[in-house]
């Protein structure tokens, strides 16, 4: 990988390269060994005699083998994703990632659990990302866990990890004890908004099938995961949060984007006649989201025709909001060699795959190898 030169003295010296790849979803998890050895020892104590108060979302059913990963993935004595190495081999160097965003998710369901233990389990997550991933490679970036559930000690993890740059965004699960428009979580925006850090809502939380009920198979529920992303986007407009917070940037995560084409012509249309029940809403809807909201590809829907492809992306407008994720180390991985619709421009396939990502998290256009 590691790109030299030869100086006039015949010395070898590193080249800067254009960055050409962002991931923006990669799962590391932290073991219960080790969340247990980096929690305080009230709340160590906590949970090993009680426990988690919610299963993990790879323990419910329905789910497919291997726990919805990668059968590849899952390393001597580990689960997928808590191996820096074998993350390293089948992501960062095979697929010669320039920069790699971590979304743990070992706390999305933290909000069931006593708020000083949410607080704790956060700080030791954000720890472990500093010292086993971030350290190690400097393609790495990641997100801050917070207990969202819990503004006040979530806006204290944001303010004492904003200072590290590494950390680029908040990260949300896709469902809260309220819907994510409530107020409860305003002062969470705020913060991040205030040190220009985007809020990424990420697929997982407390169950995301509200008025649907538990999905039968999982292939109802992986099709549902835009559904589920829908709800949050709508309750953030709606509610006008947009509009209190206007430097907030919120990232929709593992939901699929396609979808926004419909929605904002829904809620435009909506709004028309409606619009005296909001009005904080000043514009359209539609012009919120604009200004507001990013996507990633992953699940990536795939029309049979590239033109379709392009068309929704046209209507949606996200032609600079969209950008590529894998999703290592699950199964539905989309490979950068793969993902993206044969027959895309270039041009929209360079913003996709590293030039938005590069301009929302400030990563730079260029990387030295080392």
């Amino acid at each position: 990988m590691t790109r030299t030169e030869v100086d006039a003295r015949g010395r070898r010296a590193d080249v800067a390269r254009a960055v050409t790849l962002v991931d923006c979803d990669i799962h590391p998890v932290m073991l219960p060994a080790e969340q247990q050895r980096r929690l305080t020892t009230r709340w160590a104590r906590h949970l090993e005699r009680y426990g988690r108060r919610a299963p993990h979302v790879t323990d419910l059913y329905p789910r497919p083998r291997n726990k919805g990963m990668r059968a590849d993935s899952w390393p001597e004595g580990g689960v997928p994703g808590s191996d820096y190495d074998l993350l390293r081999a089948q992501l960062l160097d095979e697929h010669d990632v320039d920069f790699g965003i971590l979304l743990c998710l070992n706390a999305q369901d933290s909000g069931y659990d006593p708020p000083g233990f949410a607080a704790d389990l956060n700080r030791a997550l954000n720890d472990w990302l500093v010292e086993e991933w971030l350290d190690r490679d400097d393609r790495l970036r990641a997100s801050i866990c917070v207990p969202h559930d819990h503004p006040d000690l979530a806006v204290a993890e944001i303010e004492r990890r904003a200072e590290d740059d590494r950390f680029v965004q908040v990260l949300f699960p896709a469902g809260g004890q309220e819907p994510f428009g409530a107020a409860r979580y305003q002062p969470v925006y705020e913060a991040a908004a205030a040190h220009g850090l985007p809020v990424a809502f990420h697929t997982g939380g407390y169950t995301g099938h509200r008025g649907t009920g538990w999905p039968s198979f999982y292939l109802e529920e992986h099709t549902s995961y835009g559904v589920v992303m829908q709800m949050v986007l709508t309750s953030l407009v709606c509610s006008g949060m947009f509009a209190r917070v206007p430097s907030l940037k919120v990232v929709l995560t593992e939901g699929g984007a396609l979808w926004a084409a419909a929605l904002r012509w829904r809620l435009d249309e909506a709004w028309a006649r409606l619009r005296d029940e909001t009005p904080e809403l000043e514009r359209p809807p539609s012009e919120y989201i604009d200004d507001h909201v990013w996507y990633d590809t992953q699940p990536m829907e795939e029309p049979d025709d590239p033109a379709h492809f392009m068309a929704v992306v046209e209507q949606a407008r996200m032609a600079d909001r969209l950008m590529f994720a894998t999703d290592y180390p699950h199964w539905d991985f989309d490979s950068p060699a793969q993902a993206l619709p044969r027959g895309i421009p270039k041009g929209l396939r360079a913003k996709v795959t590293h030039a938005t990502a590069c301009d929302l998290y400030g990563l730079p256009r260029e990387r030295h190898d080392s």
